[in-house]
């Protein structure tokens, strides 16, 4: 059931439990096991249907070079608004999923911009086709075939996503979002952060202080001047379901943190959130960690489900992270 607890540590893990369902005629893994070793599942690489109805209501513009969507709340800038920074998936900044989601935040009184962080490298297949309902031998062998291109593509891709690559696009967004919303960064004293699954990494990443070299997606500094420490980026941030993350990367975290966490998540495995949880505990960092059963990982992202049950943790979900941001 979608009942979620409150932790300061890692759940002890039983057997993964897995909920399938069958919506519009095909068969969706409620937590299915990473199409590949680059630690992605399908959750990660496909959008959940977009509630009936519902679609963006912000703009994709150009902020510091960087294609971003921007949502702003109804009243802006005639009532006060705070800045906060979305950070997706691999589904990107063209899914009308994660642009409704910058939306919802905006009709909370944020000003919301969700930069593409891939910089014109979208996931290989993101864009939606209807497969054949009753292919032929033949064509199960070529679907196949594909599907292993397709895997093998999609691991080229993440590859390429490291923090060397992505965080220097996220810092000319925020770069440019302080001179272009300076009241908005000033109304909250800082950025706010929100990340999903890869965009979780993210703006864990932006949470903490990390030294000045290309691996954490900064300048290197001469050897003779020695590491510069930079951040945090951010005031604070929350966090859901989380992909790709390691132990190195809570190191030097400083800002408020929350962290929506699915049960025995594969993708963010309990050692690591217990490494986590440990190491901002020890430094006395402001966090929570919040874990949900029986849901699927992806589930805090705007989607459609057929069981009420994962709806009304998404829903609970995003009350939670809105909640930790009004807070900080």
């Amino acid at each position: 059931m979608a009942d979620p607890s409150v932790a300061t540590k890692a759940p002890e893990g039983d057997a993964l439990e897995t909920e399938t369902e069958t919506e519009q005629g095909s068969f969706i893994s409620g937590d299915p096991p990473a199409q590949s070793g680059a630690g992605l599942g399908e959750h990660c690489l496909t959008d959940r249907p977009t509630p009936f109805g519902r679609g963006p209501s912000g703009e994709l513009t150009q902020l510091g070079g960087v294609e971003t969507y921007i949502s702003k709340p109804a009243d802006y800038p005639h009532a006060p608004s705070k800045l906060l920074l979305l950070l997706t998936g691999a589904t990107g900044l063209d899914s009308d999923n994660n642009q409704i989601q910058a939306d919802n935040f905006a009709r909370e009184g944020y000003l919301v911009v969700m930069p593409d962080m891939f910089n014109n490298d979208p996931l290989p297949g993101s864009a939606t086709y209807e497969e054949e309902k009753d292919p032929s031998v033949i064509e199960q062998i070529k679907m196949r075939a594909a599907e292993t291109a397709k895997s093998f593509l999609i691991d080229m891709w993440l590859a390429r996503q490291t923090p060397e690559k992505v965080l220097p696009i996220v810092h000319k967004v925020i770069d440019a979002a302080k001179d272009e919303f300076a009241d908005a960064v000033a109304s909250g004293g800082g950025i706010y952060s929100v990340g999903y699954c890869f965009g979780g990494r993210m703006t864990l990443l932006l949470a903490g202080e990390k030294p000045n070299t290309p691996a954490w997606g900064q300048k290197a500094q001469d050897e003779e001047a020695g590491a510069v420490k930079n951040g945090p980026f951010i005031k604070a941030g929350a966090i859901a379901h989380a992909t790709l993350v390691s132990r190195e990367d809570f190191e030097g975290t400083k800002a408020p943190l929350a962290f929506i966490c699915v049960e025995d998540d594969q993708l963010f495995p309990n050692d690591v959130r217990g490494y986590g949880d440990k190491y901002l505990k020890e430094n006395n960092v402001e966090y929570e960690f919040k874990t949900y059963s029986g849901v699927p990982h992806g589930f805090g992202v705007v989607g459609e489900y057929q069981d009420a049950k994962i709806k009304a943790a998404q829903a609970e979900a995003f009350d939670q992270m809105l909640a930790w941001l009004k807070s900080h």
